[in-house]
């Protein structure tokens, strides 16, 4: 008796020990969140504490989350906790989209949540926020053309007399919100002006008329609708400075001119090279008839060899040619000077 007594009293206390120990652990889970459930509830952005323990076990920065909420419902924008957990767990930046839901709705401007998500999710990487595009909507920006992290400038344009005209000019532009998702950004707005630019100034027939007009480039190029399928809205182009480059038309003549004095050169070369081959080619011919001539001289002999054995030549006759031949080199010799002028040389 007195044993079974003794097994049975330690129950009772080893019971209250782990239902001590398990309402201690309760109060303080339920601790850990009480601060943010009172500052939700005080807020008038209530928030359970089951739905906080849940996020909890989710992985979810639910301090984070709750925030986001309370700035809503102190803007007047009623979020659920759980529209922003989705976008959070869609890799959003839950407070710039709140803070930029709130900005475009104080500004007047007609935004929801699900565009105010859609923004944040197509700008993440990009260097670009939700919160920015909706500065850049209510606060115009001004971009500079060309984009001087490029190294260049100024856009250079040649107009019809062939001189350089240098242009630098700044675009002020608005945020599209409707369109700000899958449309171009600002490299295609600074594409764009500057092609437009160097058109204008193609196309005008004198540098002067356009140092004389310079509001003419802005003009022409604002009512070309250079922002469609961009996220902005051009409201005016300045040209910040215009400059008088090179004279492209001189350079290019001068060059023109130094390539067709090469070409005549090139095409006398070939002309002095044919003459020279030509020359060559004579002078081969004539050492080959002068060949010609001796082969036939060395015949004579024997021809008239021939004429003696044949009997067509007679001593009498070949006596006769011997002297005709005699008194021809006679004749050459003295036609031909020789020697000293009398008088001038040798004797003495």
């Amino acid at each position: 008796m007195i044993n079974a007594l003794a097994i049975e009293g330690p129950l009772p206390v080893i019971g209250l020990v782990l239902a001590g120990i398990v309402v201690l652990v309760l109060f303080i889970i339920v601790l850990s969140f009480f601060n943010v459930w009172l500052r939700a509830w005080l807020s008038g952005a209530h928030v359970g504490l089951v739905t906080l323990v849940a996020m909890k076990l989710r992985g979810v920065p639910f301090s984070v989350l709750v925030e986001a909420r309370i700035t809503a419902v102190k803007a007047g924008i009623d979020l659920s906790i759980g529209e922003i957990e989705t976008h959070y767990m869609a890799g959003g930046d839950v407070i710039q989209t709140v803070q930029g839901l709130i900005n475009a709705q104080k500004a007047g401007m007609p935004m929801n949540w699900n565009q105010a998500v859609k923004i944040d999710l197509a700008t993440k990487g990009s260097g670009k926020s939700v919160l920015e595009a909706v500065r850049t909507s209510i606060n115009p920006k001004v971009i500079d053309v060309p984009n001087p992290n490029t190294g260049r400038t100024t856009i250079d344009g040649v107009a019809k007399d062939g001189i350089q005209v240098k242009v630098r000019a700044r675009v002020t532009v608005r945020s599209n919100l409707e369109k700000y998702v899958g449309s171009a950004q600002e490299e295609t707005i600074i594409a764009r002006v500057g092609e437009g630019i160097v058109t204008t100034i193609g196309s005008a027939e004198s540098y002067k008329w356009v140092l004389e007009n310079p509001d003419s480039i802005s003009r022409t190029v604002l009512n070309r609708g250079l922002d469609t399928g961009t996220a902005f809205e051009i409201l005016s182009i300045d040209i910040a400075d215009v400059d008088v480059g090179d004279n492209v038309g001189a350079k290019l003549q001068e060059a023109q001119a130094v390539a067709n004095k090469n070409m005549a050169q090139a095409q006398a070369e070939i002309r002095r090279a044919a003459a020279v081959a030509q020359e060559q080619e004579m002078k081969a011919k004539v050492e080959e008839m002068r060949a010609k001539v001796v082969e036939a001289e060395a015949e004579v002999p024997m021809a008239i060899a021939a004429a003696f054995r044949s009997g067509n030549l007679g001593i009498m006759d070949y006596y006769r040619l011997r002297n005709l031949q005699s008194d021809t080199d006679m004749r050459s010799s003295i036609a031909k000077p020789s020697g000293p002028t009398p008088g001038k040389g040798g004797a003495a």
